[in-house]
């Protein structure tokens, strides 16, 4: 979404809005009407929250920034807030907390959404910060979303009869067709990050010349027919490719394949997928792996995982022009030609699915599929201002979290764009993660790929 203040229609803005709002409030209502009430009490994985408590929290934020801060209403339910703050309890000690049932969930977060519509429909969306281009309303609809994407990796760790479904992925193109297998991106200065985007989040902001030298990167995630040859070839029995954090994790963790693959009694590879069990398909990207296992996988490989700067320099940056783009393909809003996302499917799609998604430096599927993990750590831009809650961003940085980018099938559109920055320690892999490689460009490869600044 790109809005210009000086021109901005408001009437347009809330009618968009109030669809963003619908189609994520849909979502959370099929992933959770999917399962009965104990599903939702039930607590699948440590990791995770039980269902029935991200249904709530969707409901306790939107309550608080969009019913009493914009709308200046009184509390709905003010004795829950503490319930629902996720900084004051631990995801595998909320299942113990006094939660509502599934029925008064329901009833909170519908009585909220009516709440929060009323203050759309009288707030002027300009003339403070938070509602300008109506950034609350977008933060919400990002926040449910997110949580959704949540909800949909808890189903993932449910165990028990397949519950979602959706058609499969559109067939992909032989690999052989795509071209190389990997491109140059020449060294230049480009700007990372946005300073436009309406609803970029803070730790998006601002854009910022970096300047990268030149390398080389996949055309596409790493698959799964090529994870399998490194477990195969013992990659998981070799520390010579592992970091030593990541070979003591990989031993105290017993990590032997990807999260939910087995090998049957003839090495035919399995895999679980929301109660579905199915060969493990060789031309989708690899997905539940987490940062070790893809540094494990690029170092074997005679690679190394991009840096977040190359990522987003591959993603965005058009050598023709200069400028970076909204996305890969240019600075149109995604839609089901482009990638992979919003739960249209279930998994990843085969590697060249979607050609009209290619970016200018001729890299598929940036977007959607899987999130890739980059080699950098979570910190803030030159320039940062922490908006509008220490807790979203600020809190995070530095640690042990690594940068996840481009989201996965499960990301919706509105909760993803090529300046969009993800985080979680380099041991998870119950989210949907894979990765492509990198490696630095030879001398002969750096002579030829140098650019200019682009105008910056």
């Amino acid at each position: 979404m790109t809005t210009d203040p000086t021109t901005l229609d408001e009437q347009a803005v809330r009618s968009r809005v109030a669809g963003l709002l619908d189609r994520s409030r849909a979502r959370s209502t099929a992933l959770t009407d999917a399962v009965d009430d104990s599903d939702l009490v039930a607590q699948h994985s440590p990791l995770m929250s039980p269902l029935v408590w991200d249904l709530a929290h969707i409901g306790s934020q939107e309550e608080l920034w969009l019913v009493r801060d914009v709308g200046g209403r009184e509390p709905l339910r003010p004795e829950i807030d503490g319930l629902y703050d996720a900084f004051q309890h631990s995801r595998a000690s909320r299942v113990d907390l006094p939660l509502l049932t599934p029925s008064e969930a329901r009833t909170y977060v519908a009585e909220v959404r009516d709440k929060a519509l009323e203050a759309l429909d009288r707030t002027p969306l300009r003339g403070r910060r938070l509602v300008d281009n109506a950034f609350a309303f977008g933060m919400i609809v990002q926040h449910e979303q997110q949580h959704d994407e949540t909800m949909l990796a808890t189903h993932q760790l449910r165990v028990g009869a397949p519950v979602l479904h959706a058609p499969a992925p559109p067939a992909g193109v032989d690999p052989v067709r795509l071209g190389p297998r990997e491109v140059l991106v020449p060294g230049g200065r480009f700007e990372l990050g946005t300073s436009v985007e309406p609803w970029a989040l803070d730790n998006e902001r601002p854009a910022h010349p970096v300047d990268v030298p030149a390398f080389v990167i996949d055309t596409y995630p790493v698959t799964n027919g090529e994870y399998t040859a490194f477990v195969e070839a013992g990659g998981y029995d070799d520390p010579r490719w592992w970091s030593e954090t990541g070979w003591a994790h990989r031993v105290e963790a017993g990590l032997v394949a990807p999260q939910f693959w087995e090998r049957d009694a003839s090495g035919t590879w399995w895999r679980r997928r929301f109660g579905v069990v199915e060969p493990v398909p060789a031309d989708e990207p690899v997905v539940h792996v987490c940062f070790h296992e893809a540094a494990a996988y690029a170092v074997w490989a005679g690679k190394r995982l991009p840096t977040e700067a190359e990522w987003e320099k591959a993603a965005r940056h058009d050598p023709a022009t200069g400028r970076s783009r909204r996305y890969p393909w240019g600075d149109d809003d995604p839609t089901p030609a482009h990638a992979n996302l919003g739960q249209r499917h279930l998994q990843p799609a085969p590697v060249g699915t979607y050609p009209a998604g290619v970016s200018a430096h001729g890299v598929h599927q940036l977007m959607g599929d899987v999130w890739e993990w980059c080699d950098s750590g979570f910190h803030s831009y030159p320039g940062f201002e922490m908006f509008p809650y220490p807790e979203y961003s600020q809190v995070f940085f530095g640690g042990d979290y690594k940068i996840l980018r481009g989201g996965s099938f499960g990301t919706d559109p509105s909760a993803v764009r090529a300046t969009f920055r993800n985080w979680d320690h380099p041991v998870r892999r119950q989210i949907f993660s894979g990765f492509r490689c990198a490696r630095d460009a030879t001398p002969a490869e750096s002579g030829q790929g140098t650019e200019s600044a682009g105008g910056l």
